[in-house]
C-alpha cells in the first residue's frame, strides 16, 4: 500500500448553482447553495485514500465551525492528521458558482491555509513516505521548503501548480511529476493549448526547462504524459453526463498517483485515473463525488478494462 504525505491547502466549499455567470455588476438569483469539504490538499488527499493510499495531510484549519467540520470529515476517511494545525483566523473558504453546463468559477479565501508556515513542518519524518503532493493554495515559502526536504530525503514530489504559477528552471529540477491542466500549462510555457500537438508542444517546454515527467490534463480530450526521454503516452476522456466538474482534477491526480506508485504502466494509470474523474463529475460536490477503488474497477469492467 503506497504511502503519500500530502502538503496543502484545506477549505469549505460554498457552492451555488446558477443558470448563468453574472456579468459586472449584474445581481442574479442563485438556484441553490450547498456545502462542500474541499481545498486542493484536502481533495487530493481523500483521492489518494479512496483509491488504496496511506496518507498523512499536512494543513491548517481555523478555529471556528468550518474548521472543526473539515477535520471531522477527514478523520472520517482514516486520513492521518498528526500534521493538521489550527490557527487563530478564519477557515479557507472556495466561493464556487457552477453554471448549467456543469463548469465552475472559484473564488478562493485562503484564511488559514495562508498561515501554514515552513516551521510547521519541523516534527514531520519525510523518509516515512514514497511520495509528497503538492498544490499552490499555501505559502511558496512552505512548498519551497517540502521540495527542499523531499530531495534531501529522496522522496519523490508530485506538484500540482494550482492556482498556476511560474516555476524556474531550478524548481522544476525538484519536481518528479508535474500534473496540470492545458490553463495552468499555457500559463508556465504561453503555449494556447487548443489540440493535442498544441498540448505536445507545451509539455515538451516543460520538459526542456527541467521537469522529469509531466502530465497535461485535457477536459474531453482526455490526457496526454511526456517524460525526459520525449516517450509520450496519450488517454482518452470516458464521456459521462457532467453534473459538476469541481474536484475533477483533484481527483485525476490523486488516483493517478496511487496507481503510478504501485509501479503500473502509465496508460493503465492514466486510464484509471480518467475513469475516477469521470465518475467524480458526475455527482455535486468535490470531496462527496470521489470514487472509490471498487467503484473505479467496476467503471472500468463495463468500459471493458482490465484492472489489476
Amino acid at each position: 500500500m503506497p504511502s503519500i504525505i500530502v502538503v496543502g491547502s484545506a477549505n469549505m466549499d460554498i457552492v451555488t448553482r446558477v443558470s448563468h455567470y453574472p456579468k459586472p455588476g449584474e445581481t442574479i438569483f442563485g438556484q441553490q447553495t450547498s456545502f462542500y469539504s474541499g481545498g486542493k490538499g484536502a481533495n487530493q488527499s481523500i483521492a489518494a485514500k479512496r483509491s488504496g493510499a496511506e496518507v498523512h495531510f499536512v494543513g491548517a484549519l481555523g478555529n471556528d465551525f468550518f474548521g472543526n467540520e473539515l477535520y471531522r470529515i477527514l478523520r472520517e476517511e482514516a486520513i492521518d492528521l498528526d500534521g493538521m494545525l489550527k490557527k487563530a483566523v478564519n477557515t479557507g473558504l472556495a466561493l464556487i458558482t457552477v453554471n448549467k453546463a456543469g463548469e465552475n468559477n472559484i473564488i478562493l479565501s485562503p484564511g488559514a491555509n495562508n498561515e501554514l508556515l515552513p516551521s510547521d513542518l519541523d516534527e514531520i519524518d519525510w523518509e516515512a513516505y514514497e511520495a509528497v503532493l503538492l498544490q499552490n493554495e499555501i505559502p511558496w515559502e512552505t512548498n519551497a521548503c517540502v521540495l527542499d526536504q523531499a530531495k534531501d530525503k529522496g522522496i519523490k514530489v508530485v506538484f500540482n501548480p494550482a492556482p498556476a504559477v511560474q516555476l524556474s528552471p531550478e524548481t522544476l529540477k525538484q519536481i518528479d511529476l508535474l500534473i496540470l491542466n492545458e490553463h495552468e500549462a499555457t500559463s508556465l510555457t504561453s503555449i494556447p493549448i487548443r489540440h493535442i500537438d498544441e498540448a505536445k508542444a507545451a509539455a515538451k517546454e516543460i520538459i526542456l526547462q527541467g521537469a522529469k515527467e509531466v502530465i497535461l490534463t485535457l477536459g474531453l480530450q482526455g490526457s496526454l504524459y511526456m517524460n525526459d526521454k520525449m516517450e509520450v503516452v496519450e488517454c482518452p476522456a470516458y464521456p459521462i453526463e457532467t453534473v459538476d466538474t469541481t474536484g475533477a482534477g483533484d481527483t485525476f491526480i490523486g488516483s493517478f498517483v496511487v496507481r503510478y506508485l504501485l509501479k503500473q504502466d502509465i496508460l493503465s494509470c492514466l486510464k484509471y485515473a480518467s475513469a475516477a474523474a469521470a465518475l467524480a463529475v458526475s455527482i455535486n460536490g468535490a470531496q462527496k463525488a470521489m470514487p472509490s477503488a471498487a467503484e473505479v474497477a467496476a467503471f472500468l469492467a463495463e468500459k471493458g478494462e482490465l484492472v489489476t
